[in-house]
């Protein structure tokens, strides 16, 4: 379990000042004590008309990087501007991108940025999918999430998420299977696993079929028969 500060999600409707004054608020009281707690060493901010602009949320991430925390962002969903963000802060990600158009999707590709594409949200709320083909086709890195929640993707499913998505954005098995492995670890900035190999944790699952490429064919029925933490295994057959 990674954590991760969303406290600039959206202001409080009980906040009577500012987004200026919330964000002024939490950046000064929260994340310090954050911090010296270590609850949780990384910071996400929702960039949009309806949440915070990029100007009233840069003093905040400033502040978060004063304090050392990875920043990832909430970027792009309905309305541009998000990824501007995400890219001029060295995000670790940028998550959602639904509205990203070339100059957004240029912009990621030339960055160290991951663009995360969140399928469950789109299937959730009836709108785009990132724009994944685009992104991978100019040299971005792409992880793919479920963005599990109550509010708009209540499926959780990042198996059945993935296929659809890669029906849609005429992925590949290996671009899926890397969006959520190896570079879903990278967003967290996590090195030492999300890869089989020697030095790394062994952490995997099998799947009861003898050809890789039915785990996305059969769109999330194919169930892992074992899966494995740190070289452990730690559940039996979920089918």
């Amino acid at each position: 379990m990674i954590s991760t500060c969303l406290a600039a999600h959206m202001k409080p409707r009980d906040f009577e000042g500012t987004n200026a004054e919330y964000l002024k608020l939490i950046g000064e009281t929260l994340l310090p004590q954050i911090n010296i707690e270590q609850l949780s060493n990384r910071v996400d901010a929702f960039i949009e008309k309806s949440a915070f602009s990029s100007e009233e949320i840069e003093p905040y991430f400033q502040k978060a990087k004063e304090f050392g925390f990875d920043i990832t962002v909430h970027a792009d969903q309905f309305t541009v501007g998000g990824s501007e963000v995400a890219v001029k802060f060295h995000s670790k990600s940028a998550d959602h991108l639904e509205a990203s158009g070339e100059h957004e999707i240029s912009l990621l590709a030339q960055s160290d940025t991951i663009a995360v594409a969140l399928p469950g949200a789109s299937l959730g709320l009836g709108c785009d999918f990132t724009p994944a083909r685009k992104l991978l086709d100019q040299g971005g890195s792409l992880a793919i999430a479920s963005d599990w929640n109550p509010g708009s993707a209540p499926m959780g499913d990042l198996i059945t998420q993935a296929s659809i998505l890669a029906t849609f954005q005429k992925l590949s098995t290996a671009e899926v299977l890397a969006g959520i492995t190896v570079r879903a670890a990278a967003t967290l900035n996590l090195s030492d696993r999300g890869i089989l190999k020697p030095g790394m944790l062994a952490d995997f699952s099998i799947y009861p079929s003898s050809n890789y490429q039915e785990i996305l064919y059969h769109q999330g029925k194919l169930k892992p028969a074992q899966v494995w933490k740190s070289g452990h295994r730690v559940t039996a057959s979920v089918n």
